[in-house]
């Protein structure tokens, strides 16, 4: 049988750079003012509501050529970097309209749901520096390493001396961070070191492409020395360790908890004890608790004080951390944590007739498949977490047509300058 010719489709002809002058309308979703030419909206990174610029775009993304008129919703950005560096996209708001904006993330999202504003509390805000993971991009060049964050959509690298996002704990680490990201190999010409402060210390990962098995003792020595003159607590790469000096572990409830490499742990601590506070006061008095998505234990072990808690996770790094911590700290109350994919095998409506209380604090994409078999269960009040103002309404919509009722949602600013809001609800039924 012939083939067919395979033609080759030519690349879609991109659309002619344009300019206009434009004034700003409001802040989409993603943190971008929103310009109105000739009735289309054209996305502009930072621009404020009220701006009067001239802008060039190419479709429906901007870039300000000219700010003509500056909105009084603007305010100083607290960064040099600003503008540069992809971390932040919303320092050159006001405080007062930056807040409401992010309230507002999660209000539209429940709206679009049908459920009412009036259910939404004030945004809680943590402070700026209060951020304790992040992933730094490293590039070395005849010159030396460059060593930041990601341009503003580009793979250029901002190179930075400091940030004012990090917790101070972690800021002062970064010039020891650069220096251990010299010591990595030569050959790495390009690669990721992503950092956790724990409470003993920085928990450091390498991601590079190449396995750990290949480095060789000199490399080795060179990664174990920086490290250690860093203050680095434990060094991995590509999840394979390299030193380790002491540990890292977390504290959930004065219970320490062993973290696993590159294990998820909330983005700061004022946030992770607003959510706590959250889940607690709502929970109190049950007597039975399933923490679903629980990670390393943010919630199991606090709500152990006064409860039985089982806690599913797909991580099993993270609740083999959490079942040994439970165990080592001999509770009033049991802590059983298992692993569990609760996207492909929920807990079934059937499975959760046990529990008094269940909390769950999913992944971005939420907890579609178990929010299903929670709005079919008889579990009386529920609490959820998400960093995800659309999937957690879209989860709302779910166990509202089980029964429940959001009563409440708090959002919670930890993601400060960035377009992300984390919340947590209160679901009731009966």
């Amino acid at each position: 049988m012939a083939r067919r010719r395979q033609h080759k489709r030519k690349p879609a002809k991109a659309a002619p750079l344009q300019s206009a002058e434009a004034r700003i309308g409001e802040v989409g979703a993603r943190g971008d003012g929103v310009a109105d030419v000739d009735g289309e909206r054209v996305f502009t990174p930072l621009t404020a509501p009220g701006d009067v610029a001239r802008i060039s775009y190419r479709g429906k993304r901007g870039e300000v050529e000219t700010l003509l008129q500056p909105s009084a919703h603007r305010g100083d950005p607290v960064c040099d970097y600003f503008g540069h560096c992809g971390g932040c996209a919303l320092q050159h708001l006001d405080a007062e309209y930056y807040r409401g904006w992010k309230r507002s993330l999660v209000v539209d999202a429940l709206a679009r749901e049908g459920f009412d504003e009036s259910l939404v509390a004030p945004l809680y805000s943590c402070p700026a520096a209060s951020r304790r993971r992040a992933s730094f991009a490293v590039k070395r060049t005849a010159a030396g390493i460059v060593f930041g964050f990601n341009a503003r959509r580009s793979a250029q690298i901002v190179d930075i001396d400091h940030c004012p996002v990090l917790a101070p704990a972690l800021a002062e680490k970064l010039s020891a961070l650069r220096a251990l990201a010299q010591a990595a190999p030569a050959r790495w010409r390009a690669f990721d070191l992503a950092v956790t402060l724990c409470d003993n210390g920085v928990d450091a990962v390498f991601s590079e492409g190449d396995a750990a098995d290949d480095l060789t003792g000199p490399e080795i020595l060179a990664l174990t020395e920086a490290a250690r003159d860093g203050g680095v607590t434990r060094l991995t790469v590509e999840g394979a360790p390299v030193a380790s000096f002491a540990a890292p572990f977390v504290r959930f409830d004065n219970v320490p908890v062993p973290v696993p490499p590159g294990g998820f742990l909330q983005a700061s601590r004022e946030g992770e004890a607003a959510l706590t506070d959250f889940a607690v006061r709502h929970l109190n008095g049950a007597k039975h608790v399933v923490d679903l998505f629980s990670g390393c234990g943010t919630f199991s072990l606090p709500l152990a004080k006064d409860a039985a808690v089982d806690a599913f996770d797909s991580d099993a790094p993270a609740i083999a951390a959490l079942d040994a911590a439970a165990r080592a700290a001999g509770l009033r109350h049991p802590v059983k944590a298992g692993t569990r994919n609760l996207f492909e095998r929920p807990l079934r409506a059937e499975e959760l007739k046990i529990y008094s209380a269940a909390i769950f604090d999913p992944p971005r994409a939420g907890a579609e498949a178990q929010a299903a078999e929670l709005a079919r269960s008889s579990v009386p009040v529920i609490v959820g977490v998400s960093c995800n103002p659309q999937s957690f309404a879209r989860d709302a919509a779910l166990l509202r047509e089980g029964g429940y009722r959001l009563s409440q949602a708090l959002p919670v600013d930890q993601f400060v300058f960035s377009p992300h809001v984390e919340i947590a609800g209160l679901f009731t039924k009966g």
